[in-house]
């Protein structure tokens, strides 16, 4: 097929792509809808981080674990909530606490601020919106990647209900305070088992902070893309959380690292479940017991795709490092103490880079 106008000037002048995307707040959205027929430059990874390069293996037999949260308070879910943080580092739950409507309401309010035109989103963007705790983007971190990532994303930094109300854009605000309320619950379970499989007893108002002191959401949007073998949604990466829950909806396209080495291993969608997933802070604050892993998203070439993240993570002001119950034993700290907004400002400054924002805390 013939290159269009657009894909002749999208891979000839780089600044007309940056003005496109990302100043007049069309996203990869406003590109997957100009029907190019071939992926612009910019967005070609490497070889070595395409997902269906030779040197990547994906195993379809293998699975996360899948937990039942029914009753939460049995020995058995607890060990198998803590085995998972251990060796997996990822996990699905279901029947948990979380209303199967709340989920689809936040899915279709995704959909909905993903509608809305281009100028209405740009009013979200770092440029342009009323609150530094707002914020509609794409890729990652642009000004740093050597190659962008085919997703458009918007940031939620949730401070209290009256700046949400505020700030948050209207068509989507709500389902996503819902959301958020919703599963404070089973966060809280998730916590009172991991930090009791730490020997920690009683989780206090420090501890409390370290765990689950802020809460973002972000709401992301992966386009149909030509080319998707040659691109990526999101790179590698392990999340720089205590934990995430992830909603994603019935597309798929989420792998986690196994742990084989090299190989890879799709998450499948369940209706209703949740994805779970380790961070970097609690894997600090575990001193390593509990791992957070590598993952990353495909793009597609057939079906737009959605998924909705909540990060709950430390205060920013928070100092992280190996929990005191954690090393009563007599087990030596292998990360230092670290403030978690540095922490999180050297994961934004550069690409997606697999595992080595974690470095960052090692002694």
């Amino acid at each position: 097929m013939a290159p269009t106008i657009a894909d002749q000037l999208f891979n000839t002048d780089s600044s007309a792509l940056t003005d496109f995307v990302i100043n007049q707040g069309n996203g990869v959205k406003g590109l997957s809808e100009m029907g190019l027929k071939a992926l612009p430059k910019a967005y070609i990874q490497p070889l070595e981080e395409r997902m269906w390069a030779s040197a990547t293996q994906v195993i379809p037999e293998e699975s996360i674990p899948i937990i039942d949260m029914t009753n939460w308070e049995d020995p058995k879910v607890a060990k198998a909530v803590c085995d998972a943080a251990e060796k997996w580092g990822f996990f699905q739950i279901v029947n948990h606490a979380v209303p199967i409507q709340v989920l689809e309401n936040v899915q279709d309010a995704t959909h909905r601020f993903f509608g809305l035109p281009a100028e209405e989103k740009k009013k979200y963007s770092k440029e342009h919106s009323a609150s530094s705790n707002v914020r509609f983007g794409t890729s990652f971190s642009p000004k740093a990647e050597k190659a962008l990532e085919w997703k458009d994303f918007l940031s939620l930094f949730f401070v209290s209900e009256e700046e949400a109300c505020a700030f948050w854009p209207p068509v989507c605000r709500e389902q996503v305070l819902e959301y958020m309320r919703s599963s404070e619950v089973v966060i809280k379970q998730l916590f009172q088992i991991l930090m009791n499989g730490l020997n920690v007893k009683e989780i206090d108002e420090t501890t409390k902070s370290l765990l689950m002191g802020s809460v973002r959401t972000n709401l992301n949007y992966y386009p149909i893309c030509p080319n998707p073998e040659l691109t990526v949604g999101v790179g590698r990466h392990s999340d720089v959380s205590s934990l995430t829950i992830l909603l994603q909806d019935e597309i798929g396209g989420l792998y986690v690292k196994g742990n084989q080495g090299g190989n890879w291993i799709h998450v499948p969608p369940i209706k209703g479940s949740l994805v779970i997933n380790v961070g970097d802070a609690l894997q600090i604050l575990s001193n390593g017991r509990y791992r957070s892993v590598e993952h990353r998203v495909i793009a597609n070439g057939s079906k737009n795709r959605i998924s909705v993240p909540i990060f709950v993570n430390p205060r920013p002001g928070d100092i992280i490092g190996p929990l005191p119950q954690v090393l009563e034993n007599g087990q030596k700290p292998i990360y230092k103490q670290v403030l978690y907004s540095d922490y999180v400002r050297h994961f934004f400054h550069k690409a997606h880079d697999g595992k080595k924002t974690v470095e960052f805390a090692e002694i």
